[in-house]
């Protein structure tokens, strides 16, 4: 296992729709497992694939409750394929730094997708789990978090994150 760089915005890549996996292999396992490590290294409770600069349809995602051993789930090529209500979370991300901001999302969703081997699967989210994977499904398509946020809000942080930048470089 081997800890993979966290890109950030405005990096492009993370604005790219990912390409399917149709291979599932051992370097897929071993990406999966670097990404786990990443994701909890970080920390984080979701990771999506363009996120350590691979361009794939693949997510993991920390399943479990509070002073349980960790344990997370890997989807790829993960697809919300029905959904119902509406709730409002916060919600932060590993690529998307210094911001946290409330986010409307589907409060239940069922999700087909593969498992680390190909197998097909599918499950069912509420509440906050449901919140992680499509905020993590986003990711797959281009999206951010920040896309979510009303135009000011969104327009407030790409000033902010701008001026990050500018720091960095001159320091």
């Amino acid at each position: 296992m081997a800890l993979r760089r966290i890109i950030e915005y405005p990096e492009p890549l993370l604005r790219l729709k990912a390409k399917p996996v149709d291979c599932f292999d051992d370097d897929l396992l071993q990406l999966v497992e670097d990404m786990a490590e990443t994701m909890y290294d970080a920390p984080g409770i979701g990771l999506a694939a363009p996120q350590v600069a691979e361009s794939i349809r693949l997510i993991v995602v920390d399943t479990t409750v509070p002073g349980e051993e960790r344990e997370y789930l890997c989807l790829v090529n993960p697809e919300i394929v029905a959904h119902e209500g509406y709730q409002v979370d916060e919600e932060g991300c590993l690529s998307v730094p210094e911001i946290i901001a409330d986010v409307k999302r589907f409060k239940k969703i069922n999700v087909t997708y593969q498992d680390e081997k190909g197998i097909p699967r599918e499950l069912t989210a509420e509440d906050r789990f449901a919140v992680v994977l499509q905020h993590e499904i986003d990711h797959l398509d281009g999206i951010l978090f920040i896309d979510h946020l009303s135009p000011l809000k969104r327009n407030l942080y790409k000033k902010k994150r701008k001026k990050m930048l500018e720091t960095e470089q001159s320091g």
